[in-house]
């Protein structure tokens, strides 16, 4: 068994390689039979020398690509690291297969044997998702302009309180599009921030470490469509929940993506992600900005994007206020005791109750 050490030179290479919860890493893993990690800055590779050199020869043709200054899509990534070897004859049965497997994916297992693609979907138009989803009606006069700007508008920020339902809303127009064979995937994405506490270091591979910052995604994702479907659509490609450096270097075209809690991000991090937008493709941006775990929450990029491009042609914003909660009955009034001012209790006395200023020693003059 040979090792081979391909140096990289960032982190965002090593992110691109292993994929989103290090998808890559485990095809290359079943599919050549090799071991793929990295270590001290390096990607290793270890396996026989077919499958080694053969993982080596994928893994460098990727980065030439990227270090060109290239757009390298995921489809184009995937592509290029799990693709059959190069011999024509294999290549054409592997897409055969492929084809196979996706469009049996995108059925409910009870149709999957059944299910053909149509005349246009072998063309390349989109293929219809065929899932079983939960009903979705707007609460409410502006969680209903709030769905009518995601359908009408490219790009649509969601922004105001907690409990208002714009995670969840997103999410549902995504899977109705999704199912209507509008776009062919959907990516829902989340900047990984510690909500003022510091975890360290959690055990687990990638994925592991980042399930609790995406607990929400899949939550939503969950009740609207099951854990199966969501499973199986994740597998197949077309959901892909993954942390926003994820999305860097990439076009996101024909499809709908979400980016949530976006109060989370930097001015930097929001210009990155809104420049991802690709043919055929809308976004939603939705978060709270009263609950920024940024050092300097006036810095927020969705701050910053609301206003520069609020009024902007296709851009659509919808703000929510406590009246918009869909929660508990109690969650409004605790946002709104928060909103204002701290009353006077025990605990923090006012004025009135303060206690008088300690004299200090007293002096006597000479």
């Amino acid at each position: 068994m040979n090792e081979v050490t391909i140096p990289l030179r960032s982190q965002d290479e090593a992110i691109l390689v292993l994929g989103p919860y290090d998808r890559h890493a485990k095809l290359l893993r079943q599919l050549l039979d090799i071991e793929i990690f990295t270590q001290g800055g390096n990607l290793k590779l270890r396996g026989e020398d077919g499958d080694g050199e053969e993982a080596q020869r994928r893994v460098e043709h990727l980065l030439g690509k990227l270090r060109k200054g290239r757009t390298v899509e995921a489809s184009e990534v995937e592509g290029i690291l799990t693709g059959p070897r190069e011999n024509e004859a294999q290549r054409t049965e592997a897409r055969k297969g492929a084809s196979a497997a996706v469009d049996g994916a995108l059925a409910p297992a009870g149709e999957r044997s059944s299910r053909t693609r149509s005349g246009d979907a072998a063309k390349g138009e989109a293929v219809r998702v065929v899932m079983r989803t939960k009903p979705v009606e707007p609460r409410g006069a502006n969680q209903r302009r709030y769905m009518d700007a995601i359908a009408e508008s490219t790009l649509t920020f969601g922004t105001g309180v907690s409990g208002t339902g714009k995670t969840y809303l997103a999410v549902a127009a995504a899977v109705r599009r999704l199912r209507l064979g509008d776009v062919k995937r959907l990516v829902i994405t989340r900047p990984v921030v510690e909500a003022g506490e510091h975890l360290g270091f959690l055990p687990g591979d990638l994925q592991a470490k980042l399930n609790p910052y995406m607990r929400p995604i899949y939550d939503a994702l969950y009740d609207l469509i099951g854990f199966e479907d969501t499973n199986r659509l994740e597998d197949a490609g077309v959901i892909e929940v993954a942390p926003l450096a994820y999305m860097r270097g990439r076009t996101l075209s024909q499809a709908f993506v979400i980016l949530d809690e976006a109060q989370n991000t930097s001015v930097a991090q929001m210009k990155m992600f809104l420049t991802r937008l690709g043919e055929g493709s809308c976004m939603v941006v939705s978060g709270d900005p009263s609950q920024s775990d940024l050092e300097d929450p006036a810095r927020s990029g969705l701050l910053d994007a609301v206003r520069r491009l609020r009024g902007y042609t296709s851009v659509a914003v919808v703000e929510f206020g406590p009246k918009d909660i869909v929660r508990h009955p109690l969650v409004e009034q605790i946002v709104r005791a928060y909103e204002g001012p701290l009353a006077p209790g025990p605990s923090h006395p006012g004025p009135a109750h303060a206690a008088p200023p300690h004299p200090g020693p007293q002096h006597k003059r000479s």
